[in-house]
C-alpha cells in the first residue's frame, strides 16, 4: 500500500460524518459508526492503512482496536 496516496479518504462516508463516532469513549457504542462503515467504498482500504499504520484509536474500516489486534494475531 502507498502510505502517500491517501486519496481513498476523500471517498470515505465517515468524512462526511461526525468524527467523534469513530473515536467513541472508552466503553462506547460503536454501532453507528460501524454501521456507516458497512456502506463506504473504501472500507478495503481503511482498513488496510489502520493495519498498516498500527492505527491504536478509532473504528477504521468497520473494525474496533480490538478487532484489529485480533485479525493481527491471526495473520501472524
Amino acid at each position: 500500500m502507498d502510505v502517500e496516496d491517501q486519496s481513498w479518504q476523500e471517498r470515505a462516508l465517515c468524512a462526511e460524518t461526525d468524527p467523534e463516532a469513530f473515536f467513541p469513549e472508552k466503553g462506547g457504542s460503536t454501532r453507528e459508526a460501524k454501521r456507516i462503515c458497512t456502506g463506504c467504498e473504501v472500507r478495503a482500504e481503511c482498513l488496510e492503512y489502520a493495519l498498516t499504520m498500527d492505527e491504536r484509536f478509532g473504528i477504521w474500516g468497520g473494525l474496533s482496536e480490538r478487532e484489529r489486534r485480533r485479525l493481527r494475531r491471526q495473520a501472524g
